[in-house]
């Protein structure tokens, strides 16, 4: 038996009551089985890492069985083209099944993307910005079956490929040579992957209560297709609670621990800002800003309601990422980064916002950040 209420409103009631001003209001249902909720937004937006930049986003959010808890599935892509004469084209599912049993989590990306590195670990000049050139495409897909409440553990099999990797800095020839040595003019890495995780969010989107846990350990083999064997672990962890208890208001936390076990990870593979699945990482920085072996990283996040029909919302947040260099496995350097958002809420069945926020970083580091759900 599913649970009807209103649920406030979003930016579709707001087009529908201008054109149909005598529409009676509706009660809307939080849990239907046989209904698709999608949003799809064309947008301008602006990052640091790709400057202006045309975007047309989709998302679908839909329950595959009928509980009162029965967890959100959803599937988003967007194309994006930047002034930078960027191409980003993604394709998320997290698909839940047989009564929540079963979770398909699949993340693929195509990119084309001059971009900028900066070398390795948190003390590298923001001053000595490199741009280098590839394409790449990313295929992580894993299936993982319950084995008690919330938890849940599987396999899965991770493929990166980076490739036509070139150096377009405008610098001296000996400097370009040795970082187009360093990168090579390709990178592979391809392998299984083990994961145990504990889900206890039913909206994944837009959580408003509940934990996710993930343990997830990638092995790569050059057997299997890879440049070069090694071995990773991320650790993520998020926590999401009503504060007030009573309210529509929400505290989250987010930590990521991304850490190389053993080998050479490919340069374009390794932690670095930005580089988590959804790229949303270190706010207040450009993507790939800093770099490491290892990278250690904490957010927080306050997320509030302007409008009492919940349209309008806003954001404050700060997070703190450290990186250790090349071969140290030592953390040096705190990196904070803090900032504010607005929230539109475009799909008020799935919670869909957009969200636009402004991040400041260290050494007059900042800029907007736009996304189709929740940062995290």
């Amino acid at each position: 038996m599913h649970i009807e209420a209103l649920v406030g409103k979003d930016l579709t009631d707001v087009v529908s009551h201008l054109f149909h001003k005598n529409k009676a209001n509706k009660l809307d249902t939080l849990h239907n089985p046989r209904k698709y909720n999608y949003s799809i937004v064309p947008a301008a937006g602006y990052t640091l890492q790709t400057g202006f930049a045309g975007i047309v986003s989709a998302n679908l959010g839909f329950y595959n069985y009928e509980e009162n808890d029965a967890k959100l599935s959803n599937i988003a892509s967007s194309i994006t083209y930047s002034e930078y004469n960027q191409v980003i084209l993604p394709l998320n599912a997290n698909i839940w099944f047989n009564k929540g049993n079963y979770n398909f989590v699949s993340d693929n990306r195509y990119i084309s993307y001059p971009s900028s590195i900066y070398g390795l670990g948190g003390r590298t000049d923001p001053n000595k910005a490199r741009t280098i050139n590839f394409s790449g495409l990313k295929l992580h897909n894993k299936l993982v079956k319950s084995f008690s409440t919330n938890w849940l553990a599987g396999l899965g099999l991770y493929y990166d490929q980076f490739w036509d990797i070139s150096v377009l800095d405008p610098t001296t020839k000996k400097i370009s040579t040795l970082i187009q040595k360093e990168l090579g003019k390709s990178e592979t890495a391809v392998g299984p992957i083990a994961d145990i995780l504990y889900d206890s969010r039913t909206n994944q989107i837009n959580p408003d209560k509940g934990t996710f846990f993930t343990l997830l350990y990638r092995y790569n083999a050059t057997q299997l297709g890879s440049d070069n064997d090694w071995q990773s672990l991320i650790i993520d962890t998020r926590k999401y609670f009503k504060f007030p208890e009573n309210s529509q208001n929400i505290l989250a936390f987010w930590n990521l621990e991304w850490l190389t076990l053993s080998g050479k990870i490919p340069y374009l593979i390794m932690p670095s800002t930005g580089w988590d699945d959804q790229y949303n990482s270190g706010r207040g920085y450009i993507q790939s800003r800093f770099r490491g072996r290892n990278m250690s990283y904490l957010e927080s996040e306050y997320r509030f309601q302007i409008s009492r029909n919940g349209l309008f919302g806003g954001v404050v947040f700060a997070n703190v990422q450290s990186y250790s260099g090349d071969l140290s496995s030592t953390y040096a350097t705190l990196l904070p980064g803090y900032g504010a958002g607005l929230r539109f809420k475009i799909n008020k069945h799935s919670r869909t916002n957009i969200c636009l926020d402004y991040g400041i970083g260290k050494n007059g580091s900042g800029g907007f950040y736009v996304n189709l759900g929740e940062v995290f």
